[in-house]
């Protein structure tokens, strides 16, 4: 009788422990806030006044820091951070001239040569070395080396003659033959004239205004003057603009026709550890993405560029057959980037994050190529379940974007995004430890993927798959979810598994938030005509390529959705099924952010009829101005918008036409009432689905409070996002090469190795695996296998006979590291060969 009794509290015990396991992320409350000098903030974090730093810590301050301080603080190491160049090329055409009122200015930027010639001018290696303190290295496209995936991109750079030390010489004469050909255009013949030291229009100096970001000023500022002082050499005047944060609204959201800046000092986080490129290619290269020079606004210049468009659309809708396909079109994509040069990337930085040492259990999950993120903040094992964060701002504001989740340029600024992705949920994402694409709340059922197409004569891909008569998709025109009827087909299907969470006001997710997100966002693409008040071309512009790839669904019995679509990834299954998940986020800006669909509704009919405060909204930054303001839903008059428009949708019994079949009235006007009091109580809109809701924002105090969501409805337990991501990866930890080498001679290449338990950085030296030095010139690629010597070394040798081969210069050399179950590993560097 006793043994049946102990077991019988046992089975409760365990029972109650499955059941009621705690669910939601590791801190109870995380509490944001800024500091306006990183030292500071640096040395908070080492004496436990602050548990972590979000931003990464320049080298110039990690190097000046004594032991003592070092002691207290666990330090994250990533190549994540990048800088880039971004070029107003307005005309982009001959003869270079733009007319303002009623005088002509003549534009060097505008001629691709000039800014290609850029590449030389610019020594990356001089500002890798002494303005970096040689924490990162050079960078020539959007792929930043010691990522996944990146030794492609890196093999165009070398093969276009491109090299860390660049060539002034190289670069002064290729700018001088351009603008000489300028010159003697009939347009410009004796009004565009080389006279002394600089180049003349219309007798005043040919002037370059450059925007270089003062509040990073042991970094981008230091390169803006150097970059200045290299094109002075080319006799053109440059205009230093020191500005802090507003120069982003100079540069990405006025008219390149007005001639306000010609050059910015572009600073990026990664935003994520990436395994393929061709998204990033296609933000930073393709007009068509909108983030390109004049961004997509009808009223504005845009830059134009049809081949990269059609290649990089190819790519993001999944439009190849074969994996070298792919790899052709995205290659020739960012080659043509390099060329054409409107951006240019010149470093990526070896960013260093810390975290006091003491107040942690252990160490938090962190991207390996973008450092600290929103799964830091939930993973964050603290010793007293409370996380006090800070991050840097020069002018102690928290925000620099409006929070709008529905347009493009809304979040843009990492400040935002640290905080609202922790309020945000994942149906399928890249995992920081391993950049492979992985299922959350969307399970993709993988034997039901399925891909079969031919090619039609216009080399497009002609899906084979049969969709039945009664799936259904959204039609813009009708404003209504319809059979597809006969004769359909799509080239990849497959049966998708939702895991239903709570959102942030306390309403379970349901059905009808993913159909909700596509038909909203088929609505606001589609000019369906009539005056149509929600087609946003903004929007349209960014969101249709995304759209277009899903041909119909099918709700099951089961609660599982079939999505078939037009999406071909042969290179990987899980990546090719993550593009026919179903969706709810309506955002174009690409960040993890996201709001219930009252709020997002809210939102929109504010922008068709304006606010009781009397405002007119819009969803573009760009369209903002006077009395229209971009949405916000953390701006208190936005919010009191929001509020009044929520009241009006329950007065109305309002149910948006996307979702008629699936939300009755009365559960709509609940779910306003439900939004509504939430608002009332936190004072701002952002209802997300993620681990975290805000409970307090004060732009004032420049502080936020967050609160760790306990629902039992949260589908993901405490913890387990840490063990989930607990994993090895290899790391190259260094490289024994000559700076030089003479051809007569083998050059023997010596790489170290180790094998380190992510994310808690505990290294042993790595006993096998795969390792490669590959040796790049112009057009050529030579292979050698590396052998190893003892634990953690290996050794390549580069033959002679190879190295006779090549022209006396400078070549880059890449290796790779790789081994079943672990993540690889890239290096790259280059050498002198004589």
């Amino acid at each position: 009788m006793k043994k049946v009794s102990v077991l019988c509290v046992m089975l409760v015990v365990l029972f109650s422990a499955v059941v009621f396991a705690e669910k939601g992320p590791m801190p109870d409350k995380v509490y944001f806030d800024v500091r306006m000098q990183q030292e500071v903030a640096v040395r908070d974090v080492a004496a436990g006044n602050l548990d972590i730093y979000m931003n990464s810590v320049p080298a110039s301050i990690m190097n000046s820091l004594p032991q003592s301080i070092l002691n207290n603080l666990e330090v994250y190491s990533v190549p994540s951070g990048s800088w880039s160049l971004l070029f107003n090329p307005v005309p982009n055409e001959p003869p270079y001239t733009v007319k303002i009122g009623n005088k002509e200015y003549f534009n060097p930027l505008a001629i691709q040569e000039v800014r290609f010639a850029m590449n030389f001018l610019i020594n990356r290696q001089y500002i890798v070395d002494e303005i970096q303190q040689g924490a990162g290295g050079p960078m020539f496209t959007v792929a930043t080396p010691g990522q996944p995936g990146t030794q492609p991109y890196i093999e165009i750079a070398a093969n276009m003659g491109l090299t860390p030390e660049g060539n002034q010489e190289l670069a002064l004469e290729m700018i001088e033959e351009a603008m000489t050909k300028a010159a003697n255009l009939p347009e410009n013949r004796g009004r565009l004239i080389k006279q002394g030291q600089w180049w003349t229009f219309d007798g005043e100096p040919v002037t370059l205004k450059f925007l270089i970001r003062v509040d990073d000023p042991e970094g981008r500022l230091k390169s803006g003057r150097y970059i200045a002082d290299q094109i002075e050499k080319a006799g053109i005047k440059v205009e230093r603009l020191e500005r802090d944060r507003s120069a982003i609204t100079t540069a990405y959201y006025s008219n390149p026709a007005d001639l306000e800046w010609h050059i910015y000092t572009e600073g990026w986080g990664a935003g994520a550890t990436r395994k393929y490129w061709h998204h990033i290619v296609s933000q930073m290269y393709a007009p068509w993405y909108a983030n390109m020079p004049g961004g997509g606004d009808p009223a504005h210049w845009n830059y134009v560029h049809e081949e990269i468009d059609n290649l990089t659309l190819k790519v993001y809708s999944g439009n190849f057959s074969t994996e070298e396909e792919y790899w052709d079109a995205i290659l020739r994509a960012t080659e043509l980037g390099l060329e054409d040069s409107v951006r240019i990337y010149i470093s990526y930085q070896q960013d260093y994050y810390v975290a006091n040492k003491n107040n942690y259990n252990r160490r938090v999950v962190y991207g390996l190529g973008d450092g600290l993120n929103q799964w830091s903040i939930i993973t964050s094992d603290t010793k007293n379940r409370e996380l006090r964060v800070t991050q840097y701002s020069a002018q102690g504001v928290l925000f620099m974007s409006a929070w709008d989740p529905v347009g493009t340029n809304g979040f843009n600024d990492t400040f935002s995004i640290n905080i609202a992705s922790t309020m945000y949920d994942y149906g399928m994402f890249e995992s920081p430890a391993s950049a492979d694409i992985t299922p959350a709340k969307i399970i993709p059922r993988l034997d039901t993927l399925d891909t079969k197409f031919e090619l039609g004569e216009d080399g497009e891909l002609v899906g084979l798959i049969e969709v039945p008569e009664d799936a259904i998709k959204f039609d813009p025109f009708t404003k209504q979810w319809v059979n597809v009827g006969p004769g359909l087909t799509s080239i990849s299907v497959c049966t998708y598994d939702i895991v239903y969470g709570v959102w942030n006001n306390g309403v379970s997710e349901s059905l009808a938030d993913y159909m909700f997100g596509p038909a909203y966002a088929w609505d606001l693409s589609v000019d369906s005509g009539s005056g149509d008040t929600r087609y946003d071309p903004t929007y349209s512009t960014s969101m249709m390529p995304t759209l277009e790839v899903e041909v119909a669904r099918k709700l099951n019995p089961d609660g599982s959705i079939t999505v078939w679509f037009n999406y071909n990834f042969p290179v990987d299954h899980m990546y090719l099924a993550s593009w026919g998940a179903p969706w709810w986020n309506v955002s174009a800006s690409n960040q993890p952010v996201g709001v219930s669909w009252e709020i997002v509704e809210a939102l929109t009919r504010l922008v068709e009829k304006g606010g009781a405060s009397g405002r007119q909204y819009t969803f573009s930054a760009t369209s903002a101005g006077g009395n229209v303001y971009e949405v916000d839903v953390i701006e208190p008059v936005c919010v009191g918008d929001i509020k009044v428009e929520l009241q009006k949708m329950i007065d109305e019994k309002y149910v948006p036409v996307y979702i008629k079949d699936y939300v009755t009235p009365e559960e709509a006007v609940e779910r306003y009432r439900t939004s509504l009091n939430f608002i009332n109580k936190h004072n701002h809109a952002y209802i997300g689905n993620g681990p975290f809701l805000m409970e307090r924002y004060d732009p004032v105090g420049r502080f936020v409070e967050l609160t760790a969501v306990r629902d039992e409805r949260y589908p993901f337990e405490r913890g387990y996002w840490n063990e989930y991501f607990e994993t090895t990866r290899l790391n190259i930890d260094g490289i024994d090469l000559a700076f030089a080498a003479l051809a007569a001679i083998d050059l023997p290449v010596y790489i170290h190795v180790s094998e380190v338990l992510y994310p808690y950085d505990t290294a042993t030296p790595a006993e096998g695996g795969n390792v490669e030095v590959a040796l790049i010139a112009l057009g050529n690629k030579w292979t050698f296998k590396a052998e190893p010597e003892a634990a953690g070394l290996f050794l390549a040798t580069i033959p002679s006979s190879v190295l006779m081969t090549l022209e006396p210069g400078t070549y880059s050399v890449v290796v790779t590291a790789t081994s079943e179950g672990a993540i690889p590993s890239t290096y790259s560097t280059s050498i002198i060969v004589y």
